[in-house]
């Protein structure tokens, strides 16, 4: 069984026991968070909702908060001496799925 849930502007595809990073959520680790359910299929079956999906359910355990590896954004022109370096690390939260209904 699979679901296409919504959080953070994105949607994901995601079964049972899935561990994915969604963009950073203000729920404390070890805590239960419930998602939009847009889709929800077994095999060929498969219920798209209208925008969602009534009477089904998602729910995942935040596992950790973190930050991503740093990304270095740099610019530059070549005979105007411009130089501009930054870095930028995005925060995530690592979502574990347990249950799908």
């Amino acid at each position: 069984m699979y679901a296409v849930i919504r959080t953070g502007g994105k949607q994901y595809r995601v079964s049972q026991d899935d561990v994915l990073r969604v963009e950073s959520l203000k729920a404390e680790v070890g805590s239960t968070v419930k998602f939009d359910v847009l889709a929800i299929g077994e095999g060929e079956d498969l219920r798209v909702g209208k925008p969602l999906v009534e009477n089904a359910n998602v729910e995942g355990t935040v596992v950790r908060h973190a930050r991503a590896r740093k990304v270095t954004i740099y610019k530059f022109h070549r005979t105007k001496n411009y130089h501009r370096k930054k870095g930028h690390r995005q925060a995530f939260t690592e979502i574990r799925i347990s249950t799908i209904g």
